[in-house]
Formats: structure tokens, C-alpha cells, sequence
């Protein structure tokens, strides 16, 4: 059973027993970094508060305010965890396999994004092909099915991603609600059919950064922790 909740900051003895590794300390910047200013963290559009991360509100626009921010880190095989908040109307989004050193983009930074919508305010959802640009799909390319998903508005919620070589997982709220295969013939032709196409072995790197998107929105994360 997965747990969707986490009372504290803190890890927990059984967590970190489980291999579980803080990526947000819940007072500092500690282990971020701009996604296009690498080696420092956005002097605005981000707050740390309250044990909470958050991207403020902007003009709208794409990575135009503070900017997206990435983990130091690159990963490889994990699983994150990170609680969400979305304010109504929301844009935002998790993404995986960040490559700033080989993609250059003038708006987000270019990755699998675990999507973070407002679907019922915000155009987006009506957007891409057959629903795949709503919360908790696979941005662009997968839709999340969300049939037996919880999703709580203007609440605190969980996305949980999951990377195991080529296979990949998301979960809302403890309910998988999309899986697919990476770096496979059929992922390449599902690729070549999205705005990912321009982008040279999109999705097959072996390890990338872990990205917080600023979409113009303001929105809230915690509990932000991997393994």
C-alpha cells in the first residue's frame, strides 16, 4: 500500500531505513539550482516558507518569472515523492531526465513531465490529443488515467513517479494512472508524433536532473523526497 501522506518535513526512522532521501529540507534552497543560471538558485519567483516550496505567481507566461529550477543531482533509476498544492487555474509540472547541457529551450526546460493542472480552469486540458496534456499525464504524450484517482482542488496532493530502466510510472494519490516504455520502438513513433520530435533522443537518456516547473502559477510542493 503506498502512503499518500507525510505529516513532517522530516523523514521518518522507517523511511530513511527504507532508503528514502530528503530533496527539499523544508527551509533552505539546499540542492536546487536554476535551470538556466546553473549553480545558483532564482533570486526570485521562488519562496521558501513554512516548509513549503513554492513558485510564485507570474504573468502567465512560461519560465519567465523566477524560472525552472532542477535538482543538482542527476538520477537515474528512483522513485520520487512530492506533495502538491495547485492554486485555481494552475500550470505546472515535474519533470524527469532534464538534459540543459544538450537541450536549449527558450521557454521550460525540455524533459518527461509528470503534468501538474488545474483541468477543470485551465485551457491546457483541452489541449494535445485525447487528454493528455491533463494532471498526471505523461505531458504531451501519455493520458493519465484517472479513473480510480482521488484529486483534491486547492489541496495538498501526491504525485509519486517511479523509474526502473526503461519502465516508468506515474501515481496520483496512490493510484497508478499511467506506465509506459522508454527508449523502444513505439516510444521513439509516439514521440515523433509530439512536440517532443525535435529533440534528439527525447526521453532515452540513461539519467537526468528532477525539475520544479515555472509555468506563470503560483503552486506549492513538500515532502519532496526520493529513492
Amino acid at each position: 500500500m503506498i502512503e499518500v501522506y507525510s505529516e513532517d518535513e522530516a523523514l521518518t526512522p522507517e523511511e530513511e531505513a527504507d532508503g528514502w532521501k530528503l530533496l527539499f529540507d523544508g527551509s533552505t534552497s539546499k540542492g536546487w539550482q536554476s535551470a538556466k543560471k546553473l549553480g545558483s538558485f532564482p533570486d526570485h519567483g521562488w519562496t521558501v516558507e513554512d516548509g513549503t516550496l513554492s513558485v510564485n505567481k507570474g504573468d502567465g507566461s512560461e519560465s519567465t518569472n523566477g524560472g525552472d529550477i532542477i535538482t543538482d543531482r542527476r538520477y537515474r533509476n528512483f522513485i520520487l515523492k512530492a506533495e502538491f498544492k495547485l492554486t485555481p487555474g494552475a500550470n505546472s509540472g515535474i519533470k524527469y531526465f532534464v538534459r540543459p547541457d544538450l537541450y536549449k529551450s527558450e521557454g521550460s526546460a525540455i524533459g518527461c513531465e509528470f503534468q501538474l493542472l488545474d483541468d477543470k480552469r485551465h485551457p491546457d486540458a483541452d489541449k494535445g490529443v485525447g487528454g493528455n496534456r491533463t494532471l498526471a499525464s505523461l505531458y504531451d504524450l501519455i493520458r493519465a488515467d484517472k479513473q480510480d484517482a482521488w484529486y483534491y482542488p486547492g489541496q495538498w496532493n501526491t504525485a509519486w513517479v517511479k523509474v526502473e530502466g526503461k519502465h516508468v510510472e506515474h501515481w496520483l494519490n496512490g493510484v497508478k494512472v499511467v506506465e509506459y516504455e522508454r527508449d523502444t520502438q513505439q516510444w521513439n513513433a509516439l514521440v515523433a508524433y509530439s512536440k517532443y520530435r525535435r529533440w534528439e533522443n527525447f526521453g532515452n537518456h540513461a539519467m537526468g536532473h528532477i525539475l520544479l516547473q515555472d509555468h506563470g502559477d503560483e503552486v506549492h510542493f513538500k515532502n519532496i523526497m526520493i529513492k
